[in-house]
C-alpha cells in the first residue's frame, strides 16, 4: 500500500509575487537614475512587474488547460452563422 503521487503535479504560480519583488527593485533604481525620485520610480516598476508577472503565469497555466487539440474554444452549438452571399 504505497501512495503513488500525482503524475501532473500542479505548477506554482510565484509570476505576480516574482513581478511586484523585481518590480520594486528595478523601479528604484530607475526611478533615482531617470526621475530623481525613488517613489515614482517604483510607481512604474511596480506596474510593469504586476503586468508582466500576471503575463508570465497566464502563459504557464495554458498548457495544463489545453483539452481541446484543435486549439478551438467554441462551443459546437449548431451550424455556422456566416453571412449569406448577396443574391444580386
Amino acid at each position: 500500500m504505497t501512495d503513488q503521487p500525482e503524475k501532473s503535479p500542479k505548477k506554482s504560480q510565484n509570476g505576480l509575487a516574482i513581478g511586484i519583488g523585481l518590480g520594486i527593485a528595478f523601479g528604484a533604481m530607475a526611478g533615482m537614475l531617470f526621475f530623481d525620485n525613488l517613489a515614482l520610480g517604483m510607481g512604474f516598476g511596480i506596474s510593469i512587474g504586476i503586468a508582466l508577472g500576471v503575463a508570465f503565469d497566464a502563459k504557464g497555466s495554458g498548457e495544463d488547460e489545453a483539452d481541446d487539440p484543435s486549439g478551438d474554444d467554441e462551443s459546437d452549438d449548431g451550424p455556422d452563422r456566416s453571412p449569406s452571399p448577396d443574391p444580386r
